[in-house]
């Protein structure tokens, strides 16, 4: 019995010293490899800017000042799958299969049996509208049918803000003032959407500089801008509460204004995509 007390005292003691070392170790500085001591407030992340800044264009073409994007829309982790799945589902949706054939029962012809059932050596048969026969119908044949796909409410907000966050890492995003003051004349957009397309082509020769593809999202339906724009190939008018992911990664250059900024910022508007 006395050999049994003095080995749990022993193990006792040996608990008691594992505890004292572990919190002595974290208690202790953090150290690199080199031995040197790390300064816990470095390896903290620092909090981000709260917005990006991109350049502002009048309807003349010339820039007037700059225009603050939220960080929390077009500052966000580009997701590439979601971003592939959401426009999967947009483009697959607008489609329409007009294909259409006619079943045996669909087709004109005779309901009577061609020929008796026994007595003429060939095989039994009944109507003349079956697959078999030349005229017959067509068996699983394609029908006229629309294909949609759905996608959750926060996966199509989720992909709005990856393809928003995709533009503003690719210096694609500029802004826009003065359209309610435009003319609805296509000359005058012409020239601004030109204006707007050479500055993305900074350092070459201008006889390289071409008018890019380029969405127009403006706050609310604007008909003057939409008449405007008609003739001008590759440029579309979309009011911010119609953006989806599709729109945007479609075209190469997305202009928007302040107004719908604000209005993408909005909880109720947001919850729309």
């Amino acid at each position: 019995m006395p050999v049994k007390s003095s080995k749990v005292k022993i193990q006792k003691s040996k608990v008691v010293k594992v505890s004292k070392t572990t919190s002595r170790i974290a208690s202790a500085p953090s150290k690199n490899i080199s031995g040197r001591t790390l300064d816990t407030s470095i390896v903290r992340a620092k909090p981000r800017t709260a917005d990006l800044s991109v350049p502002v264009y009048s309807l003349a073409g010339r820039t007037a000042g700059t225009l603050s994007l939220p960080k929390e829309i077009f500052g966000q982790k580009v997701n590439k799958k979601l971003l592939a799945q959401a426009i999967r589902v947009y483009s697959t949706s607008q489609k329409s299969l007009f294909g259409s054939t006619k079943t045996r029962g669909e087709v004109e012809g005779s309901t009577a049996k061609i020929f008796r059932q026994k007595g003429t050596g060939r095989a039994r048969h009944g109507s003349v509208r079956a697959p078999i026969f030349v005229g017959g119908g067509i068996v699983f044949g394609p029908t006229p049918r629309k294909v949609r796909l759905e996608l959750p409410q926060r996966m199509k907000k989720a992909a709005l803000f990856s393809a928003l966050s995709a533009k503003t890492g690719d210096k694609q995003i500029r802004g826009l003032s003065g359209l309610e003051k435009a003319s609805g004349k296509t000359k005058e957009m012409a020239k601004l959407m030109y204006q707007v397309s050479s500055s993305m082509y900074q350092g070459e020769e201008k006889k390289n500089k071409k008018m890019v593809s380029a969405l127009i999202i403006t706050s609310e339906k604007m008909d003057n801008i939409v008449k405007s724009v008609r003739n001008i190939p590759g440029t579309d008018v979309l009011p911010v509460n119609l953006i989806n992911a599709y729109e945007i990664v479609k075209h190469n250059l997305l202009l928007i204004t302040k107004e719908a900024v604000e209005k993408l910022t909005k909880p109720e508007i947001k919850e729309q995509k």
